[in-house]
């Protein structure tokens, strides 16, 4: 994928997450609004204060960016990125970020600073690449999007930062008292470019982020996001001690040599149908996509997206 162009004079619609906190999205907003205001660029900044108006809020912003031509900006982690480029997409407007997450791995994928005032400036001299972008049923997902234990340990640590704190030690505590607690494997169905296999696991990953990729150890499946397909790893190993292992990899961001035959399965492909047959008597399933959990009706229906997303990024910095 190669750069498009370039908008030197395009307006920024910015929602900025508040979830860390006041005084620390007050700061934040200092920064962006001193950067931008020094280069001379007009821009809009809205703070989402309330998680369940994030929607409403970034669905605003696109119409107005779309309208005037301008970028549509998400700051803060992997979720807040999520939900504000589904708009993105669905108004066919350019997308910035200044990623503010704890593994921020959509933003380091792509070259972006993870120093809040250095990604307002890399934003300001960015050009425009389209990007891949998954979908699991109608919901679309930029990093990753799981089944099984995965969405239960996402949801435990968030509970546990707001506790605690976000760092990637709180998460791999967290991840620790996850994985220890008892839980389900699941028995899937699945239907892999029409092909049709049986797995057991206790959780299922479809993965579209090359740096998580190869951060896990999975690097030959990278190279297939490269190539207008998805990549799947669906742990084999029964025992607590073992997945607590594979997990913690997950949780720590760390490089590791995962992809081993009596540990994983994976492959990669471009559309996927799946059945969970342990909960047959269920229609709903909790998907986490981009590290935000949602009930989703089954079978579940994984494909990369005909549409890509407009993204702004660093000169100097490969598509």
């Amino acid at each position: 994928m190669t750069a498009t162009a370039t908008l030197p004079d395009a307006t920024f619609f910015i929602a900025l997450n508040a979830g860390s906190g006041h005084d620390e999205t007050d700061e934040r907003r200092r920064v962006i609004e001193s950067v931008l205001r020094n280069a001379g660029r007009l821009f809009s900044l809205t703070i989402i204060d309330q998680p369940d108006s994030i929607d409403a809020i970034a669905a605003q912003l696109a119409r107005e960016a779309a309208a005037a031509g301008g970028v549509l900006v998400a700051a803060g982690g992997d979720g807040t990125i999520n939900a504000v480029a589904r708009q993105a997409i669905a108004h066919g407007c350019a997308f910035g970020v200044l990623p503010q997450g704890t593994f921020n791995y959509f933003g380091r994928t792509h070259g972006i600073p993870e120093d809040l005032a250095e990604a307002v400036h890399a934003l300001l001299a960015a050009h425009m690449h389209p990007v891949q972008v998954g979908m699991v049923n109608e919901r679309v997902f930029l990093v990753n999007a799981s089944i099984g234990l995965y969405p239960k340990l996402l949801e435990e640590r968030e509970l546990d930062k707001k506790q605690f704190g976000r760092s990637r030690l709180v998460a791999a505590l967290s991840a620790l008292k996850t994985v220890l607690s008892p839980h389900r494997r699941l028995r899937l169905d699945l239907q892999i470019d029409g092909k049709p296999q049986r797995l057991r696991t206790a959780t299922f990953f479809v993965g579209n982020n090359r740096l998580q990729m190869e951060q896990i150890g999975i690097a030959p499946l990278s190279a297939a996001l490269e190539d207008g397909q998805l990549a799947a790893m669906a742990p084999r190993t029964k025992g607590k001690l073992g997945m607590l292992w594979l997990l913690l990899y997950g949780a720590l961001g760390k490089m590791g040599s995962l992809d081993q035959a009596d540990q994983l399965t994976t492959f990669s492909f471009k559309q996927m149908q799946v059945k969970v047959r342990t909960l047959s008597r269920r229609r709903r399933i909790k998907v986490a996509t981009d590290g935000e959990v949602t009930l989703m009706n089954m079978p579940l229906t994984f494909s990369v997206m005909e549409e890509q997303l407009l993204l702004m990024k660093p000169i100097n910095v490969p598509a």
